[in-house]
């Protein structure tokens, strides 16, 4: 394989990307750089252009205008973009932060892993999932674009029944993917959409795969109540909203029903545990049972939390072998 040639380092290039799709009024000054003679705009629109003649399969439908709107953008670092947005799915401002590799490769979109949050508006009891890969450099060592939304609500990946404006799985699914597909060099297709997760968010990831498997490639969940038979527990109560509403979720019913059906062992991961062991060892053996192929791993004890040292080794799995 020929090395990537490298392409210019950016400053948050999503901006003017971001600003066709806000309300109208003034789109965002950027900042101007010595050195980049274009300034942002014209940066970001060659940077874009060279992704013209990639070839990629379509993104998920884009959401009507209104529906989902980027504001500002902010560059944290090199490589570090935070994007706010405003989410008809979502009570209030949420973000999107974006860490690509630096510098970027030129002419060729790279798969996303989602960074899948446990708390609700960028809570950092648990630790910070992006802080962990940016310090370990995942980012340059894989060449992926990672991504971690947020929620206004406790995230648990779910719609409401009956609150608009608490619908986690559209913000996510119709919302947040695509825009990133719009906005980023990210690859257009299954094998470039990666869920990671741990805890609340493990369950997401495993939710959304079973629920949406042709769009999401493969899920990572570390340390997860995957179990989970009822609403309730773990604050999901107030996300799912009824028993028949978490029915259309639960992850055992759907899990039993791809008995047989797949056969790649890649897509579903359990890669570790710490609070959760017991459920973890009883999910693998119905799954054995089911024939439901999946990558098992008994490692822990370690802390419940984002930086105990199982992110690594989990991206690994999550993106070794990955189809094109």
């Amino acid at each position: 394989m020929n090395p990537l040639q490298p392409a210019p380092a950016l400053p948050c290039p999503a901006v003017a990307s971001a600003a066709r799709s806000t309300p109208a009024g003034p789109a965002p000054r950027p900042h101007r750089h010595r050195g980049h003679r274009l300034g942002w705009t014209g940066l970001t629109f060659l940077w874009l252009g060279t992704l013209a003649s990639a070839q990629a399969q379509p993104a998920p439908p884009a959401p009507p205008p209104g529906q989902f709107t980027s504001g500002s953008a902010e560059r944290i670092s090199e490589s570090l973009c935070r994007h706010t947005i405003r989410s008809e799915w979502q009570a209030g401002e949420v973000t999107v932060r974006v860490l690509l590799p630096s510098p970027l490769p030129a002419n060729r979109r790279l798969p996303v892993v989602y960074v899948l949050p446990v708390e609700a508006q960028g809570g950092d009891h648990y630790g910070d999932g992006l802080r962990e890969i940016a310090k370990l450099g995942l980012a340059n060592r894989w060449q992926v674009l990672f991504v971690a939304p947020t929620f206004a609500q406790l995230p648990w990946y779910a719609d409401h029944p009956t609150d608009p404006l608490v619908r986690q799985e559209s913000h996510f699914v119709r919302g947040v993917v695509p825009w990133v597909e719009r906005t980023y060099p990210a690859r257009r297709s299954r094998s470039g959409r990666l869920l990671l997760g741990f805890s609340k968010s493990g369950w997401g990831a495993w939710s959304l795969l079973l629920r949406h498997p042709d769009l999401f490639e493969r899920a990572v969940a570390w340390d997860a109540p995957l179990l989970l038979d009822r609403p309730g527990p773990y604050g999901s109560g107030d996300i799912f909203g009824t028993p028949e509403n978490f029915a259309r979720y639960e992850l055992l019913a759907r899990l039993r029903g791809l008995r047989g059906q797949w056969t790649d062992s890649h897509r579903l991961i359990l890669p570790g545990h710490a609070n959760f062991r017991r459920e973890h060892f009883d999910l693998h053996r119905q799954l054995t049972d089911w024939q439901v192929p999946h990558d098992f791993v008994d490692a822990g004890p370690e802390k419940h939390d984002w930086h105990s040292g199982w992110v690594e080794p989990a991206v690994r799995r999550l993106l070794a072998d990955l189809p094109e």
